[in-house]
């Protein structure tokens, strides 16, 4: 029972990573139909940001908040300088350009930062905290309520704010919601740096516990593409309960199977979505009236 329970809170915990990275695919998803493959990238930025400030001697609250702030600005640059100039491109080239922006932002992180692995010290006590046999780190909990949270606050935002009106009609059809006068184009790019500000929280949460480097961008968004490709792409509660399935499914792989295969789990809940239900949990498929 205690090992049973170890998997499930180790699953948990690298859930609740794809759940918070998962969130940024969703919210851009849903404003401008955009998959963003460089949501990784804006993870890696907060964790390393943070990291490397820290080492300036920033004292680490005021470091945290200076690398939200600089990953919001690459997120409103990516969306100026390549989304924005690109937006009549179809779907693919407009997935094409968010990969080349994330091989960028790696190339970029590896000669401004390093190539080591880094952490940064967590918010509360490391001891671990003992359930049943089981462990679980006081950070990993740091980061389920990070996810609730900010799950919370996108919902108040797009469902009872004038700004979360636009981003629905903005997303539902661009032409009318500029003939009923939203400017699409600020929304949009109010999108892209939330979703920029979301990726860096996440990624200064999460560092204590999986650290970071230049190149731990790309991995976590292929899991978080599969996150929120199972729990419906378009939903934020999907995007989460997608993050924790996933990351339940890879700890009972690895503890029960082989930790060889581990990686392998999201490759398979992607092809499993894709065939089975194309819609995720979540999801629903957009009706277009003719």
């Amino acid at each position: 029972m205690a090992e049973f329970l170890q998997f499930v809170f180790s699953g948990l915990t690298v859930g609740a990573v794809y759940g918070l990275v998962a969130i940024g695919f969703t919210l851009i998803y849903n404003a401008a139909d955009v998959v963003n493959f460089a949501q990784g990238e804006f993870v890696m930025l907060g964790g390393m940001t943070t990291v490397f400030l820290g080492y300036a001697g920033v004292p680490l609250p005021f470091a945290a908040a200076a690398a939200v702030v600089i990953t919001t600005v690459v997120g409103l640059a990516l969306y100026r300088f390549a989304i924005a100039t690109a937006r009549d491109a179809n779907a693919v080239t407009l997935i094409i350009i968010t990969i080349g922006a994330s091989i960028f932002l790696r190339g970029v992180a590896e000669l401004v930062f390093d190539k080591r692995f880094h952490s940064l010290p967590p918010l509360f006590d490391r001891d671990p905290i003992r359930i049943g046999g089981a462990t679980i780190l006081p950070q990993s909990l740091v980061v389920l309520a990070g996810a609730v949270i900010i799950v919370v606050l996108l919902w108040a935002l797009i469902e009872r704010t004038l700004f979360g009106k636009a981003v629905i009609a903005t997303s539902a059809n661009h032409v009318a919601a500029k003939l009923v006068g939203i400017d699409t184009r600020v929304t949009v790019g109010a999108c892209f740096a939330l979703s920029a500000a979301i990726g860096a929280i996440s990624g200064i949460l999460i560092t204590p516990i999986t650290l970071t480097s230049y190149n731990a961008g790309t991995l976590l968004a292929l899991k978080g593409f599969a996150a929120v490709m199972l729990g419906g792409i378009g939903s934020a509660i999907g995007a989460v309960v997608g993050g924790i399935l996933l990351g339940l499914l890879e700890a009972f792989a690895a503890g029960y199977v082989s930790a060889s295969y581990k990686d392998a789990v999201a490759f398979l809940v992607i092809l499993a979505v894709l065939f089975a239900m194309p819609h995720g949990l979540f999801g629903k498929a957009k009706v277009e009236r003719v």
